[in-house]
């Protein structure tokens, strides 16, 4: 299990970094977006290439940061219904919808989404746009990105056997704010 604890540990850094990194896309989407719109409104020019990089760089916040969603426990559940169960109910609704749900999805996404790269890649595809980006660095985003949310589940059902197990403490309890996530507990 400390093995196992380990490559979770290490999962978690490289999502951690991945996550944190990519967010400052956001900021980058948002400079390109009010200069592309300052410059069409102030000369009257205007390119595809700025509002497809707009829409390629929220795709790729969206793709590379969904495993470091799932790490902070930010992604979407009925937590009115979870609240309410016992913490060993909840314990094992994670650690099934994990491995029943989480894990074969994102195997059919990857299976599926690499063949989607690849083709576009071997293409060349482009952008039926005038002066439109190429098409392939965003679908590579999409087998990149359920490749990190399948290593991210492993890191889950990993964490999740070991609370179960009593081996660590449950790393998305709630602690002294119940709005406060652990990792915000920890930046304060």
């Amino acid at each position: 299990m400390d093995m196992l604890l380990a490559l979770s540990r290490g999962i978690d850094r490289i999502n951690t970094l991945i996550g944190r990194t990519v967010m400052w896309l956001i900021l980058l989407a948002v400079v390109i977006s009010t200069v592309n719109a300052i410059v069409r409104k102030a000369f009257d020019v205007s390119s595809n290439m700025w509002l497809e990089m707009q829409w390629q760089l929220f795709g790729c916040v969206f793709m590379l940061a969904a495993a470091y969603t799932l790490l902070v426990n930010e992604h979407i559940r009925i937590d009115i219904l979870n609240s309410r169960f016992p913490k060993a109910m909840r314990n094992w609704i994670e650690l099934v919808g994990h491995t029943l749900f989480l894990m074969p999805f994102t195997i059919l996404m990857l299976v599926d989404g690499w063949p989607f790269f690849v083709r576009s890649y071997l293409g060349n595809e482009q952008s039926f746009n005038a002066g439109g980006l190429p098409q392939w660095p965003a679908k590579f985003l999409v087998p990149l990105g359920f490749l990190l949310l399948f290593i991210q589940g492993i890191s889950e059902i990993i964490k999740r056997i070991a609370v179960m197990r009593g081996r660590i403490p449950d790393p998305h309890e709630r602690r002294d704010d119940a709005h406060e996530t652990p990792l915000e507990h920890e930046h304060i």
